[in-house]
């Protein structure tokens, strides 16, 4: 089939004058530069309308059956894929529903960057091994599509954020025990870099502590077993921990310089919104930011209505990591005024836990946080969020002995 161009065009984002290496953490832009990011020619683009969405699919069962002509150039990439949503929905289809673990020596690179709840892996065979040994676990697993925001295009890579409802039964031996017989239903969230039918940067988050208590774990315990082991082997000494740089010395946070347009820019509107509430703990700017009646959904089963409720998580969570630092470490998004946009934000968190709360009483440990947000922004503020973040790994840095 031969390649056409898109069926609309997409136009760089106000913000988006770098190449993509510019929107990632400098050591994850230098090893991409390295081996992948040799095709970057110009600024990452953010699509501004729904044109090549999710939302025109009619669902997952239907794109899979009625993929259609393609709709989007995608150069390199395999001709039966119409656009980088197909592509996205598709391939995990294939690798996890149709149990074809081998087409990921199709989509991965061999030095492929993969960060998980637990850490950093490199390269496709510890992809192949985790995915084969997560649908033994699981072997009627189902992945159905939510949400997948898109940007980029062929010269800089096609970034997406892809959030999954997974639903299965436990009927198979998983790293965390025996199998159980429940039946679980619970989200993860991949955000990806795809160049020429491979990806080539990839982090994603489970939704884990929902998925084990399903399971019918204690929490506690079993992130202080794992904690334990992980701890003797040396896998929780991240090489990421220091000092968080949230306080220039003895003075306040940075601002942030003013907006560079005199329009909704709604990159600037975030990068502001999460500055300003985590950095400042200024949180009664959610007020401000987010619609009264915004819905909430998190990891552990979270979900909150209204802002009231969100100010109180934010503040649970500054609460019990009292020096707790907040980076966006890469951001983009799709839509306009008029539909709305739809955005995921990649970002980190170090705090010490010196606060009592939502993880108990104060054990001085150092912690690395990082997850993913999504989130719905019509008429300049936030109706909808879903974050998550590495919660159980989180725990097992704070439970283990």
């Amino acid at each position: 089939m031969s390649e056409q161009p898109a069926a609309a065009p997409v136009e760089p984002s106000p913000t988006s004058a770098a190449p993509a290496s510019a929107y990632l953490p400098a050591e994850n832009a230098a090893r991409l530069d390295t081996h992948a990011l040799h095709y970057q020619t110009g600024p990452r683009r953010n699509p501004t309308d729904y044109s090549i969405s999710l939302r025109t699919k009619f669902g997952t069962d239907q794109q899979l059956l009625r993929p259609g002509p393609r709709r989007q150039s995608l150069r390199g990439f395999e001709p039966h894929y119409t656009d980088i949503i197909d592509f996205i929905v598709r391939a995990t289809h294939k690798v996890w529903e149709q149990k074809d673990v081998g087409y990921i020596y199709e989509l991965y690179s061999h030095r492929t960057p993969v960060t998980d709840d637990y850490g950093l892996n490199w390269g496709r065979d510890p992809v192949i091994a985790n995915t084969a040994q997560f649908i033994n676990a699981f072997p009627d697993i189902r992945l159905i599509a939510d949400e997948i925001v898109w940007a980029g295009d062929d010269d800089v890579g096609f970034y997406t954020s892809h959030r999954t409802v997974l639903k299965a039964t436990h009927t198979g031996f998983s790293q965390f025990g025996p199998p159980t017989g429940r039946k679980l239903q619970f989200w993860l969230v991949a955000n990806c870099v795809s160049v020429a039918n491979e990806i080539v940067l990839e982090h994603v988050i489970y939704n884990t502590t929902s998925m084990l208590q399903q399971m019918g774990y204690d929490l506690r315990e079993k992130a202080r077993e794992l904690g334990n082991r992980r701890w003797q082997n040396g896998a929780l000494n991240d090489p990421r921990f220091g000092e968080p740089a949230r306080l220039p010395g003895q003075g306040k946070p940075a601002h942030l310089p003013p907006p560079a347009g005199a329009g909704f820019e709604v990159e600037d509107f975030l990068r502001r919104t999460f500055h300003y509430v985590w950095n400042w703990r200024m949180v009664g700017r959610i007020a401000d930011a987010y619609a009264p009646n915004v819905r909430f959904y998190g990891v552990t089963d979270r979900a909150f209505y209204g802002v009231g409720e969100l100010q109180s998580f934010v503040l649970s969570m500054i609460a019990a990591f009292p020096d707790l630092a907040f980076t966006v470490d890469d951001l983009y998004w799709m839509g306009n005024e008029a539909e709305g946009y739809t955005t995921a934000t990649r970002w980190s968190m170090m705090g010490t836990h010196t606060g009592p709360g939502l993880y108990g009483a104060p054990t001085g440990r150092r912690v690395y946080m990082w997850g993913i947000t999504q989130n719905v922004v019509q008429n300049g503020r936030i109706t909808e969020e879903w974050m998550t973040w590495n919660e159980f790994d989180v725990m097992q840095q704070i439970f283990h002995d």
